[in-house]
This record gives structure tokens, sequence and C-alpha cells, in this order.
């Protein structure tokens, strides 16, 4: 099939490896992906900070130009919520709310697009270590993706899957929270990396990269030896 890609502004200003990850494991599989050059942000930050007519307005031109797109899939739990369920109160009760609601329909979580709606787990991926995962808050309580990351680590070669403590805990981020409340953040921040050193893996994965922009800020600030990497780039590996 032809596949958009929506790929999230943070994923191309500061994790491009994720979205090029994505896209390689897409076409291994034989399907055409494409990559709308005009698309921005989906709103998200604006959405979640109040300022609701500016986040409609980037959410609109979202809708302008993935309107054509059959099947559109995202990197990010997080923005990918956003257009399924933050563009329904975005748009209610204007002349686009049924076009924003088909429009979420269409939209896919990458881990939740390979399993549930490709029915496909195993990728003949190879990534030798131990590797324990993390559950982003949006991808697991707004759209409920919990085991098809899980299931496609289970089939990747040489890996070693170890399930953290609290592996559904909050990691701190949050968006705007993290500028918001910075010492707090910084507290869950710490706390989630003291459970994923525990489990001694080598490798924190997850499919919300902005989760892991707060993570990988932990590890490093601690000297941890550990590498914060996304689902997709594991996928990849060979």
């Amino acid at each position: 099939m032809k596949i958009t890609l929506f790929i999230p502004c943070f994923v191309e200003r500061v994790a491009p490896k994720t979205g090029i990850a994505m896209a390689e494991v897409l076409e291994r599989l034989g399907h055409e992906v494409e990559y709308p050059e005009k698309q921005t942000c989906c709103g998200q930050p604006a959405f979640n900070s109040g300022y609701w007519k500016e986040a409609r307005s980037t959410a609109e031109h979202f809708l302008d130009v993935f309107n054509p797109a059959e099947i559109i899939v995202a990197p990010s739990g997080s923005c990918t919520a956003m257009v399924k369920s933050g563009f329904g109160e975005l748009f209610k009760g204007t002349d686009r709310e049924t076009e924003a609601a088909e429009l979420g329909g269409r939209t896919h979580e990458f881990s939740d697009f390979l399993v549930n709606i490709l029915k496909t787990v195993d990728l003949g991926a190879r990534f030798p270590g131990r590797v324990t995962f993390h559950d982003g808050c949006h991808s697991l309580r707004e759209i409920g993706v919990k085991t098809p990351p899980r299931d496609l680590l289970s089939w990747v070669k040489e890996l070693e899957l170890v399930e953290m403590e609290g592996a559904d805990r909050c990691c701190g981020f949050g968006g705007t929270f993290s500028v918001k409340h910075p010492d707090i953040s910084t507290a869950m921040g710490k706390a989630k990396c003291a459970n994923i050193a525990a489990t001694k893996a080598d490798f924190v994965v997850s499919n919300d990269p902005s989760c892991l922009i707060q993570v990988r800020s932990v590890i490093e600030r601690n000297g941890l030896a550990i590498k914060a990497l996304h689902l997709a780039e594991v996928l990849a590996s060979r």
C-alpha cells in the first residue's frame, strides 16, 4: 500500500534517524512511502498549553496536507494521539469535525500499524543486547498501545527483553510540563532511569521519541552506561 509518513517536528529536528528507520522498515515490507514536505507541527504544544485558537490553525494546515493520504503512520504515540483525539476536541462543532474524525481514523502509531493493521511481527531484525521498554503516557493511555511494541521486540533475533518496574510510569517529560515544572520533571526522570538501570539493560527502547529526549538527557547527565533508542531503530537493524 501507499503509506504517508507523519514525521513530528521534534523527530525531524532532534531525532531524524527515527523517521528514516521507520521508512526503511516499511519499504522493506514492500510498501511505498511518501513524505509530504509541507507538513508542520500537529499543534499539540499549543493545544496542551490552552492556546486552542493557534492550535486549530496549525491543525487545519495538517488536515489540508494529509487529507489526500490513504494511510498515515507516525513514529510517535503522542502526536498520533493528538490527531486521533485532540483534533476531535479542536474541531468539535465546526464544519471540519467529520473531516478531522475521518483523518484520525486513518492515522496510526508505527508499532500498532505493523501489528494490528499489517499483521506483521517478524521483520527479520537482529539486535544483540538486553533491552527494556518504556511505555509513553499518550501511547498507552490515549491510544491503548501496549503489547504491539513488545510483540515486535520479542521477534528480534539476539534481543533479550526485560521488563522494568513501573514501565508505564511517566518519565516526567510531558511536553510543556517539563518546562513549567522542571524540578518535578527532573525527579520523575531520575526515578524512571533508576528503574531502567535496575534491569541491567544495555538499551531502553520506546515508541515515543519525546520520552526518549527526557530519558536520554537524564542518562547522559548521570553517566549511565545505557543507550536510549526508538523502536524503529531496533526494528531496522540487521
